[in-house]
């Protein structure tokens, strides 16, 4: 499944970052907490054991989860080509409303800070149109049309 996950340069650096972390500091800290747990005695009921044990599952499923984001990303530059493409800004009009949305990745994806996916349906309807277009998608509430006013 290897699809191509869309970020930011700092969304990037950011989970590089963490993943950095994870490996170098974290790990440690999580072997450590299964020794001391170890050394305790009776593993079948030994919650710190347990909870050390799940605490290493967490660290490294986070580890894969950065790696294979970090493998597959493509890094968004900023580039008005005069259609809606991943890291595009722009305005839509919907029953005379204004509304300003930034579609990205979905790791970055914030409906609340106007940050929608590609993915979303919304994110798929809006792609490749051009300022003027309509354009129309399924949402929970049923059939939305918008009016793509402006691309940043």
């Amino acid at each position: 499944m290897n699809e191509k996950e869309y970020l930011t340069q700092e969304k990037f650096d950011e989970f590089k970052k963490e993943l950095e972390y994870l490996k170098s500091v974290k790990r440690k800290e999580v072997a450590e907490a299964l020794e001391y747990a170890k050394s305790l005695g009776d593993l079948s009921e030994n919650a710190e054991y347990h909870e050390a044990r799940d605490a290493q599952a967490i660290t490294e499923d986070r580890i894969a989860k950065l790696e294979g984001i970090l493998k597959s990303a493509v890094i968004i530059t900023e580039k008005s080509t005069g259609t809606v493409n991943v890291g595009s800004q722009i305005t839509v009009e919907k029953n005379g409303k204004k509304l300003d949305y930034t579609i990205v990745g979905t790791e970055e994806s914030d409906a609340l800070a106007g940050k929608i996916s590609i993915r979303s349906p919304f994110g798929q309807a809006v792609i490749g149109k051009k300022k003027g277009d309509s354009f129309t998608f399924d949402a929970p509430s049923g059939s939305v049309s918008y009016k793509l006013v402006d691309i940043k």
